[in-house]
């Protein structure tokens, strides 16, 4: 009963953000997924080529299946295109690819917040799948020390989120910095870049935002559950 109350509503600004930038999202890259850039050139290729000149160590770059699934793995240094980027000349392809770089070069140059977020990374797993549990328990037992060890738990949550902001902000930052200076494709098209990773974006703002307001929610039923 205490997680089905009034309460519910704190969440719902979070879910209808993030439901917002899923659409500007698919939008963005259904428009600029049609359209090629000019130079016709691959989004392996724009990252082969971006990673030879900008990192200062080996990374490969490999074909993943899935639709956006596109990521750089900074444990094994590849960055993994997904089978609609990898083969790709469109705006929308190369400007993934692009942002993806943007995380090879964030290890490349031991960028601060990627390297805090890494370390974190096991810790929040975790974190993520004890806090309700015990969270729960807690409420069952009226057992305040239990409640607050579950929300500290979801509070990790909320730091990743908030860690993850500045790492995929500079990431798009690097992404069109590159492909203005690198003549890779046009003015026109960066700016198509930018629309598409400007959406991607929203989507780690939403996931902050739900987060501090579930955050909110637990902290509001445990003061209640004193």
């Amino acid at each position: 009963m205490y997680f089905y109350d009034w309460t519910m509503i704190l969440v719902l600004p979070g879910l209808l953000l993030g439901m917002w930038a899923q659409y500007k999202v698919k939008s963005a890259y259904a428009k600029y997924a049609k359209i090629s850039t000019s130079r016709g050139i691959t989004a392996e290729e724009v990252s082969r080529d971006i990673l030879s000149k900008g990192a200062n160590m080996p990374v490969s770059v490999e074909p993943i299946q899935g639709k956006l699934t596109d990521n750089f793995d900074p444990k094994s240094n590849t960055l993994h295109l997904s089978e609609g980027v990898y083969g790709s000349s469109s705006i929308a392809a190369v400007g993934i690819a692009a942002h993806e770089c943007g995380h090879a070069l964030q290890q490349s140059d031991s960028y601060a917040p990627l390297v805090v977020r890494n370390a974190i990374v096991p810790a929040v797993k975790i974190s993520s799948n004890l806090y309700f549990p015990i969270f729960l328990i807690g409420i069952i037992a009226s057992w305040e020390p239990l409640m607050y060890a579950g929300i500290i738990c979801f509070a990790a949550t909320l730091v990743f989120s908030l860690i993850t902001l500045p790492v995929e902000f500079n990431a798009s930052h690097r992404a069109l910095k590159v492909l203005q200076s690198g003549s890779y494709m046009t003015d026109e098209e960066v700016a198509g870049v930018r629309a598409v990773l400007t959406a991607a974006a929203l989507t780690y703002v939403a996931a902050a935002i739900s987060s501090l307001l579930q955050l909110l929610r637990l902290l509001l039923i445990a003061n209640r559950r004193r």
